[in-house]
């Protein structure tokens, strides 16, 4: 393939509300679909939803916060990262087959290939939540 000369990137700033949860997935799946990386859609969109879910549900306390994701494609991978307002890190839970909800952080790793936590950018609150997926070499 054709390498790439500098990385593709996108990045947007979402109202930190669950009504705007079907509004990421449709945006990750625009980006990947014109990035030409369909064989990554169905992990990164499912990956992506669940960090979108954790930070409304656990890191956003204020009705005007909002929620950063970037989305960085280079010739080796994919990484999105998901920025919140709160600068407590996550807490992946232990499997509890009887809970309705506590699996996101499990389900991520279960999907990507690497994932992890980051300071936020200068000048601001929170913290990032990232994940990558490689591309095979093609972007």
């Amino acid at each position: 393939m054709i390498p790439l000369s500098k990385p593709l990137l996108f990045r947007t700033a979402v109202p930190a509300h669950p009504s705007h949860a079907s509004g990421v997935r449709r945006m990750v799946t625009a980006h990947l679909n014109l990035w030409r990386l369909s064989e990554l859609l169905d992990n990164a969109v499912l990956a992506t939803a669940e960090l979108f879910a954790n930070a409304v549900r656990h890191a956003s306390s204020h009705p005007r916060d909002v929620i950063t994701i970037t989305l960085e494609c280079t010739d080796r991978e994919l990484r999105v990262t998901v920025a919140d307002p709160s600068p407590m890190p996550p807490r992946p839970r232990a499997p509890d087959a009887s809970a309705e909800s506590g699996r996101g952080l499990s389900i991520v790793s279960a999907l990507v290939d690497d994932w992890g936590t980051a300071p936020p950018d200068p000048h601001s609150n929170g913290k990032k939540v990232w994940f990558t997926l490689c591309t095979g070499g093609r972007a």
